[in-house]
């Protein structure tokens, strides 16, 4: 294995970067890395899928596949496989857009029920202590089997740090051990995250989660190709609605490389200062659009819940205006669960899991409707595309809105990122992406 080391760090929360200067710094980083490692062979490179649209992490793999197709490399493509969770396989139409300059036919899916294999299990009592007796199961480390078994010299794991829902700050290992993960791996690291509460997770470093991926890492990464992290930092402000390209991306902050944790330490720090604001009152009204090229679904879209839910004041109303969303779940077993029990609280969730054996085994599941309810505490409004009802939304315990009206009343374009009052006096908090930042009172 290479030593720990980080061979890129630029990074500043005031200073955004040039797509050249993105280039030009992570080709260097990576011929310095290729020329280092000194062996030659077949490269998987892991990027994050559609909804990671933001990141750069498209533009990144291009590079990459252009650096391991120059004549004097003696690295090669091997494949490219989305680390997708459970998310659905890139279509084409995202491929092209995301991916532009990369060949369709290097492109894997990542298969997280059945093409996985297990390198060993952290024990129930580590896991107990880890998450000071919230869940006290084993947790099995599980990655794609290729990743393995392929062949590859090289692993380059590509993704954006961000505040995140179940393991404080989003990314390095999470894209391996979760992205390209495994069914058991990921019902469990989400549904620990989520007994063990949202708000003590989000925005952190260090968490119960990320503790499990280090030690999985520091028991099995031998196993494993060498794994170079490459990590963006993004502004939390998206473009105007219906950006599409890369002029029209939120301004990329900082990006990161290297083998070990270093990188994401320092990515997780800048994400920190830039991705997590703090609001001057509580809000009453919070209105957060989810742009249907990157929204397709309440799996996704229910950022806009738990990246404002410490901002929220009580008795406050979240209006998302949602107009590629048509379904709950990505999946359409965990779509059916969700339709079934609605979002609620942990306690009721659990007590549903003792009477639902389909809810009990699918543990990413039931985190979900843990992290998409409010507790009770605010109102959370869905105006979805007309794909959903208005039976169907009410039926998962939300509020429903009407499409129409709510992006005339708040339209997305004319608006600005923060604190919004309209003609006739409402005052509101826009948020045009929630998947970019960390909102709280």
């Amino acid at each position: 294995m290479p030593p720990d080391r980080t061979y890129l760090a630029l990074g500043n929360a005031q200073n955004a970067l040039s797509l050249e200067e993105l280039d030009d710094r992570f080709t260097a980083a990576l011929s310095q890395v290729l020329a280092g490692l000194g062996t030659g062979g077949p490269v998987l490179i892991l990027p994050p899928d559609s909804s990671r649209i933001h990141s750069q992490a498209g533009l990144l793999t291009s590079i990459a596949v252009r650096e391991l197709g120059r004549p004097a490399s003696p690295y090669s493509l091997g494949a490219i496989m989305p680390a997708l969770g459970t998310h659905h396989a890139v279509t084409e139409a995202e491929r092209r857009r995301m991916f532009t300059h990369c060949p369709a036919d290097r492109f894997l899916v990542h298969d997280w029920r059945d093409g996985v294999l297990e390198l060993g299990r952290l024990e129930a009592p580590l896991v107990a202590a880890l998450t000071q007796g919230a869940a006290s199961f084993e947790w099995p480390v599980q990655v794609n089997r290729i990743i393995q078994d392929g062949g590859f010299s090289l692993i380059i794991s590509i993704g954006q740090v961000v505040p995140h829902e179940v393991s404080g700050m989003a990314n390095h290992a999470k894209n391996v051990l979760v992205g390209a993960g495994g069914r058991e791996a990921i019902n469990k690291s989400h549904f620990a995250g989520a007994l063990y509460g949202l708000e003590r997770i989000m925005g952190r470093r260090d968490t119960p989660i990320r503790a499990f991926f280090d030690e999985a890492l520091r028991r099995f990464e031998a196993r494993l190709p060498p794994i170079l992290w490459v990590l963006t930092v993004v502004s939390p402000n998206a473009a105007a609605a219906g950006g599409n390209g890369p002029d029209s991306a939120p301004p990329v902050h900082g990006i990161y490389a290297g083998f070990g944790r270093e990188c994401f330490e320092l990515a997780a720090a800048l994400s920190q200062e830039l991705n997590i604001t703090v609001v001057d009152k509580p809000i009453r009204k919070a209105v957060v659009y989810l742009d249907p090229q990157e929204f397709h679904s309440a799996w996704i879209g229910n950022k806009a819940v738990y990246r404002t839910r410490m901002a929220i004041a009580d008795g406050g109303e979240l209006l998302i205006l949602a107009p590629g969303v048509t379904r709950f779940g990505e999946d359409p077993a965990i779509d059916a669960l969700i339709r079934r029990h609605g979002y609620c609280s942990a306690e009721e969730v659990q007590d549903r899991m003792r009477r639902d054996r389909e809810l009990a085994e699918l543990q990413s599941a039931a985190a979900h409707l843990i992290h998409g309810s409010s507790d009770g505490r605010f109102t959370i409004r869905y105006c979805p595309n007309a794909a959903l009802s208005q039976e169907e939304v009410e039926g998962v315990r939300y509020a429903w809105g009407d499409l129409d009206q709510g992006l005339k009343r708040y339209p997305p374009a004319a608006l600005t990122p923060g604190w919004n009052r309209l003609a006739g006096g409402e005052e509101f908090y826009w948020i045009p992406n929630p998947a970019l930042g960390l909102w709280k009172a």
